[in-house]
């Protein structure tokens, strides 16, 4: 009980931001979704209990960069590098200018997400489908 007390302890001293952040490592890790149980909850009432709401649950989601303002360009295109891997300066520029594009294709929810963050963080914006 004692172990569970310092882990409680420790895990209060979190910001908002770590403890999203280790929500989704937890995820990663345990290859589950925190958000699954509460749809699940909440779609089944609405289809009279079948459980076909929860196989449609989304797990690739297509990050798509939606617009940079003028003045963030260069710190997006910096983000975009680091996110889309192999990806150089020229491709970045290009596709950064050219938005709305398709960023990353099929990825998980904690890829996209970190993905999504980090350009939101630039100036960019970012829609998840």
């Amino acid at each position: 009980m004692a172990d569970i007390n310092n882990i409680v302890e420790e895990l209060s001293k979190l910001t908002v931001l770590e403890a999203a952040e280790l929500v989704k490592a937890l995820e990663t890790k345990w290859g589950v979704t925190a958000a699954a149980p509460v749809a699940v909850a909440a779609a089944a009432p609405a289809a009279g209990g079948a459980a076909a709401p929860a196989a449609e649950a989304k797990t690739t989601f297509d990050v798509w960069l939606a617009s940079v303002p003028a003045d963030k360009k260069i710190g997006v295109i910096k983000v975009v590098r680091e996110v889309k891997a192999g990806l150089g300066l020229a491709e970045a520029k290009t596709l950064v200018e050219g938005a709305p594009k398709l960023l990353l294709e099929g990825a998980n929810k904690a890829d996209a997400d970190a993905a999504a963050k980090k350009i939101e963080e630039a100036g960019g914006k970012v829609e998840l489908k």
